[in-house]
């Protein structure tokens, strides 16, 4: 049986008179990784928003495991089971990549506003975090400060970050903007084993990620999704062809 993780049902995002996002729907099941993909300007950024509750909806509903998130707060949907990564590299820089990970554990360990407890104390928390830490490849990294680390290395911890505290769907926005094709690779095998077993949503530009990652691709063109498909369907859709992919049959890299 099918259970899906997050429906959006006829989402709509205006700014005064203009319409950004414009009678979204949108089913993604449980476990599937589904790519967000279309031109610059298309929505895809202020859609990621309004899953996370950064922005409120215009009209229409947002529904995490069957439940409306739609009014809800970004901590509030973050403590439901979801979390989301940033185009920007959104770290501690100051912090080491233990530390920052330390940080991304507490919460989802029980350890909520609790002034009490010696962080170097607790033992679930430091084994979480290095599991996480071994998971993205910077075991041998984990007592660098976070700002020196190299760019994609940054992209790494943020994706750690983004996993740490057991989210069950977990969106992922431009997650290897500004590698190189080797980094990129790397990051796709990261990603793909990180998120196994969870709901991977992500908005991605690198057709070969895209591709390569995905179990369905969204195609977002003028704030309308124009097709929902199997990576192999979209290729040779006229529609997001002519919108989108530059070349019949050949993604746009």
């Amino acid at each position: 049986m099918t259970v899906l993780a997050l429906q959006l049902e006829n989402v709509c995002k205006r700014f005064g008179s203009a319409e950004i996002i414009c009678g979204t729907n949108l089913e993604i099941n449980q476990g599937e990784r589904l790519a967000i993909i279309g031109p610059n300007g298309a929505g895809k950024s202020t859609l990621f928003n309004l899953i996370s509750g950064r922005m409120p909806v215009t009209s229409g509903d947002i529904l995490l495991n069957g439940a409306s998130i739609k009014a809800r707060k970004p901590f509030e949907i973050n403590r439901l089971g979801l979390s989301r990564s940033f185009q920007i590299t959104n770290i501690f820089h100051q912090l080491s990549v233990y530390e920052n990970m330390r940080c991304a554990v507490l919460w989802s360990l029980g350890y909520k506003y609790s002034f009490w407890h010696r962080l170097n104390g607790l033992k679930d928390v430091q084994d979480r975090a290095e599991k996480v830490i071994e998971q993205i490849g910077l075991a041998h990294r984990q007592d660098v400060i976070a700002g020196s680390l190299s760019y994609a290395e940054q992209r790494a911890l943020e994706i750690g970050i983004t996993i740490a505290g057991g989210a069950e769907v977990i969106l992922l926005d431009e997650p290897t903007a500004g590698m190189s094709l080797s980094e990129s690779a790397v990051a796709a095998d990261l990603i793909r084993a990180v998120t196994t077993g969870k709901t991977l949503v992500m908005v991605e530009h690198d057709m070969r990620v895209v591709f390569n990652l995905a179990d369905k691709i969204a195609v977002l063109v003028q704030g309308k999704i124009i097709a929902c498909d199997t990576p192999a369907n979209i290729r040779v859709n006229p529609a997001v062809q002519a919108a989108y992919l530059s070349d019949p049959g050949s993604p746009k890299h």
